[in-house]
């Protein structure tokens, strides 16, 4: 039961990434094809399913969110992760401060894969 959540949570997370990364190419091109219904409703649902997959996940290995430090810098950096998405599709006031925090956005996405993948906050540098 374990690996199939797992093998969710990890579709999910690369198809919010590449759709993400597909939103913030129409963004560049300034497509009118970014305010699509399917492209303004889908992420929420795929987003939804990928954090009830990784909360599943905690709960049944029994993480404590402190316990684990690699968990808690995991989640710490999702939120600087979901700050920047919202910056490059939604709330940055210029293109050029958009396309900034668009490869913020990617970094910190690398990072937070290298943490799942070492169990440890040191990521790739581990």
């Amino acid at each position: 039961m374990y690996l199939t959540v797992k093998t969710i949570h990890m579709t999910c997370a690369l198809i919010s990434f590449t759709g993400f990364l597909f939103r913030s190419y129409l963004m560049v091109i300034e497509s009118r094809w970014l305010n699509h219904k399917l492209l303004l409703i889908a992420p929420h649902a795929i987003d939804s399913v990928f954090l009830l997959s990784g909360a599943t996940m905690a709960f049944m290995v029994n993480f404590g969110l402190f316990n684990q430090f690699w968990l808690t810098s995991k989640l710490t950096l999702l939120m600087f992760y979901l700050f920047f998405v919202g910056m490059t599709l939604n709330r940055g006031p210029t293109k050029a401060i958009r396309v900034g925090t668009f490869f913020c956005a990617v970094f910190t996405f690398a990072y937070i894969v290298g943490i799942a993948v070492h169990k440890t906050p040191l990521s790739w540098f581990s």
